[in-house]
């Protein structure tokens, strides 16, 4: 970026002000003792220093901490004054004020397609900063909009490039890599706002959802896929446990069982373990082969 700031010290005020007091007192004076002495050049050169002190008053300008005054005299940049205080300066000197303090953006809730074309609602917070003040009065038309207008067009490219949920382990999503999805939007949204002087301090996702034609039928598809890892973990551990259990019996002689027995007993074992449900056990008063 071709940045062209430079800081200018201005004069500081309070010797100005001794400065038009003085000035103010000898016009009045050259007045007055013209008009007494009937001497016109007095007159003229007392009307003419009053004037001049007047117009001096118009050079007088404040800056407030964590601001800055940008100087333009007859449309030529002549620097800017960051150091907070009382100053003075040419009194044809334009003096345009800048805010330097970090500020928050809050963008609107927008509605887009992420990676997989299914449509989101996402919002973001920026926090930002002017860094160069020439930039920010004269690179762009007006840098707040064009802070609103980037950021929402950054927002919008980031939901396209990322999937809401993790398609593949490994894979970023929106909702599972927030911290790295808001690390991306910061540094694409610094490339698109560098150009007005202004730096971002941090980005975050505000807002994240789907929208709400498409919730319904999110939610059941998260449900059914919470519902088939729980059942995929269940299954796992029954098979587990049914093998403990056979080689137990088997190792401590407890019981032998013929292969027509061992798969009933798996059988048995595994309605027990993977059913949702409570089971009601069915007594045999009788032997193992009647």
């Amino acid at each position: 970026m071709s940045s062209k700031e430079f800081v200018r010290t201005a004069v500081p005020g309070a010797p100005m002000v001794l400065a038009i007091m003085v000035l103010l007192v000898a016009s009045v004076w050259l007045f007055v003792a013209g008009i007494r002495s009937g001497e016109a050049l007095r007159v003229i050169a007392g009307v003419l220093l009053f004037v001049a002190t007047v117009i001096g008053l118009a050079g007088f300008f404040v800056v407030q901490p964590n601001n800055a005054a940008v100087l333009v005299l007859f449309g030529t940049y002549k620097g800017s004054v960051r150091k907070n205080g009382f100053w003075w300066t040419n009194p044809f000197t334009s003096r345009h004020r800048l805010s330097l303090r970090i500020r928050n953006f809050n963008s609107d809730r927008l509605k887009v397609n992420d990676l997989t074309g299914n449509p989101i609602e996402i919002g973001a917070v920026v926090v930002w900063r002017v860094e160069d003040t020439y930039a920010a009065r004269f690179e762009v038309e007006d840098y707040e909009n064009f802070i609103s207008v980037q950021s929402e067009s950054a927002l919008r490219h980031l939901a396209s490039s990322y999937p809401y949920d993790e398609p593949e382990p490994g894979e970023m999503s929106l909702r599972g890599s927030i911290d790295a999805v808001s690390d991306a939007l910061m540094r694409e949204l610094q490339t698109r706002l560098e150009r007005a002087g202004v730096v971002v301090e941090e980005t975050r996702l505000s807002h994240l959802a789907y929208a709400p034609e498409i919730a319904q039928a999110m939610l059941r598809r998260q449900q059914a896929t919470a519902v088939i890892a729980a059942r995929s973990r269940i299954v796992e551990g029954a098979v587990g446990m049914v093998e403990m259990a056979l080689d137990l019996l088997s190792q401590k002689s407890v019981i032998h069982l013929d292969e027509e027995r061992k798969a009933a007993m798996v059988s048995n074992l595994m309605v027990v373990l993977c059913g949702d449900r409570d089971v009601s056990p069915v007594v045999n008063a009788g032997t193992l082969h009647s």
